[in-house]
């Protein structure tokens, strides 16, 4: 039975597989390269000869003998260009472009204090208050996952800011520890 089943398949599949053969192409289809877009034109290319530095060989020294010291040229040190501050319009665009796109960014990857991890609702509720009439301004995060409760102070995008969050927690919660994750960006919405 079931090599009847598997030869009844194989049947079938071969007018598929014949119409598939009938219908590719012959010959691989040239593609075109799109053109490179990054680079400048020829024609708005700067000249940039007024910045170049110009070096001007050291005089041939003079006649060398007994208690004449040898002769050394002295060469000016070149200016330093200045810089013009031109945008292009093409580096414009892309600026703008960035900074919209960085508009839409709310959370990073950061640092948050743990200053509490346990079962107790009242005493997450009383560090809590703890620290935010200490620290006002802190942002607080209470998670709760049967059984558990957690709670994480601040949004810290650098691991030396949440290391000087966690010492002022420290003085409420001895054994609150740092831990990486997401944070806000604005806190103003």
């Amino acid at each position: 039975m079931n090599l009847r089943l598997r030869n009844a398949v194989f049947l079938l599949s071969l007018p598929l597989l014949a119409a598939c053969a009938a219908t590719s192409p012959a010959a691989p289809v040239a593609r075109t390269v799109p053109a490179d877009t990054t680079r400048k034109p020829a024609a708005l290319t700067d000249d940039l000869t007024k910045y170049r530095p110009v070096f001007k060989l050291p005089a041939a020294p003079g006649p060398v003998g007994p208690g004449r010291p040898t002769a050394v040229a002295v060469v000016p040190k070149a200016a330093a260009p200045t810089p013009t501050n031109q945008v292009t319009t093409q580096v414009e665009q892309r600026l703008r472009d960035q900074a919209f796109t960085n508009q839409n960014v709310k959370y990073t990857n950061g640092y948050r204090v743990r200053a509490y991890l346990g079962l107790e609702r009242n005493e997450v509720m009383n560090i809590r208050r703890q620290i935010i009439a200490r620290y006002p301004d802190e942002t607080d995060y209470i998670t709760f996952k049967q059984p558990v409760y957690r709670l994480y102070v601040g949004d810290y995008l650098t691991k030396l800011d949440a290391a000087r969050g966690l010492m002022r927690v420290r003085q409420f919660v001895p054994k609150a520890e740092l831990e990486s994750m997401q944070v806000l960006l604005n806190k103003t919405p």
